[in-house]
């Protein structure tokens, strides 16, 4: 009999209350730790892994481009670059897209181009309105957009030039914006992921669309965790039909390969000029094939009516195990992405679940976030909502 071996990492930066159990292979929605212990995987690599693990498409592109070029740089052009920048400019309609890799780097760009525009037209201290709860990273520029208090502790002093709002009142954003002659931009996720699985209202989308068009400001939506068909559309600001200037993108786009992009409409294709902006790696190659095969496959197989189809089907069984659950507050999200509140904290879901065979995170304290692989079936919904609902009822039965 093999021996247990313990999950620690002993040499490794002490940055993340890690669940002991160390993961070493996967299939679809399912992965085994290194003692050979099975999960279901609702979490997704945190909505990263699109196509689910070891996908008999993705697999073989990327050990054939692995075998071709994995890196050159961006001194020259990358064919697969155009490729995959032509499928997005498609899918959003917009126009043209500057690659880097992750959402956080794809968040900050946006955050340059915003000060550019002000200062291209001659606004000395651009400001940009941003909102309660968000979460746009963790550099210095995009944990001051960022809305949450305790991830922002220790690193004062931020960035200056944001206007904080609150979400779904078009009132308070005019009251906090009206005679401001500085507001260049407003930046915000349509559903916000870290903050609590929080979506915005499609009329309140239209509304600020409006809003934008009148004062002359870029909209910039972060699409880094609700993008990339989690919701059963693209983009999940696509359902409130309307178009943003700037759209960062990340997580999803690559399946788990390393990716960011900022997808530009007219008002800012051409704010960036060469030398305003760059990655080393951004770009590569494998990163590129990453992404053109994840939007081909989400299409051959389907995947965004499957979201939309099967998260419609978790949320409401989600809703039947939890009628009348004292303590359970609300079930909200759209697609793959749904959020459970709770009355209380409830951090210790998170290693009661793995115990149970099932990955989940719990996200503003009080929320277990559900954001599975786009490949998720109706039976495996089933198992998701079986193995949750009797570790959340019974926690919610403690004192």
């Amino acid at each position: 009999m093999t021996a247990f071996a313990p999950a620690a990492s002993p040499h490794v930066m002490n940055t993340y209350a890690r669940v002991p159990i160390a993961l070493e292979r996967g299939q679809g929605v399912r992965v085994w730790d290194v003692n050979g212990k099975q999960y279901l995987d609702a979490l997704g690599g945190i909505a990263v892994n699109t196509l689910g693990h070891n996908h008999p498409k993705l697999v073989p592109a990327l050990q054939e481009q692995i075998a071709k070029l994995i890196h050159t740089s961006n001194y020259y052009h990358v064919p697969l670059q155009e490729e995959l920048a032509r499928l997005l400019v498609e899918r959003s309609g917009l126009t043209n897209v500057f690659f880097c890799n992750s959402g956080l780097e794809a968040n900050e760009a946006a955050l340059k181009l915003a000060r550019k525009y002000g200062h291209d037209r001659g606004i000395a201290q651009p400001q940009i309105v941003v909102y309660d709860k968000a979460f746009h990273g963790r550099s210095i520029a995009t944990l001051s957009a960022t809305g949450n208090p305790k991830v922002q502790a220790g690193f004062g002093p931020l960035v200056e030039g944001f206007i904080r709002v609150p979400m779904n009142d078009i009132a308070a954003i005019r009251q906090a914006t009206d005679g401001n002659p500085n507001v260049v931009a407003v930046f915000f996720e349509t559903i916000q992921g870290e903050g609590g699985v929080n979506p915005m209202r499609a009329d309140y989308l239209r509304e600020l669309r409006a809003l934008c068009d009148e004062r002359g400001w870029l909209m910039m939506i972060d699409e880094v965790q609700c993008g990339m068909g989690r919701t059963g559309k693209w983009f999940a600001h696509q359902w409130a039909g309307i178009v943003p200037d700037v759209m960062p993108l990340a997580k999803g786009l690559g399946s788990g390969v390393p990716i960011g992009a900022v997808v530009a409409g007219p008002k800012a294709a051409n704010i960036f000029g060469p030398g305003n902006h760059g990655t080393t790696f951004g770009g590569n190659p494998l990163a590129m094939r990453a992404g053109v095969e994840t939007i081909r496959i989400m299409e051959d197989d389907g995947l965004l009516a499957n979201a939309a189809e099967v998260g419609e089907y978790l949320k409401a069984a989600l809703a039947r195990a939890f009628t009348g659950v004292a303590g359970v507050k609300e079930i909200r999200g759209q697609g793959l992405m749904l959020g459970v509140e709770l009355d209380r904290p409830c951090g210790a879901l998170v290693q009661r679940a793995a115990d149970a065979g099932l990955l989940i995170s719990v996200t503003a304290d009080s929320v277990i976030r559900l954001v599975p692989s786009l490949i998720l079936t109706r039976a495996e919904a089933d198992e998701i909502v079986a193995l949750l609902a009797p570790l959340v009822r019974d926690f919610l039965a403690e004192a």
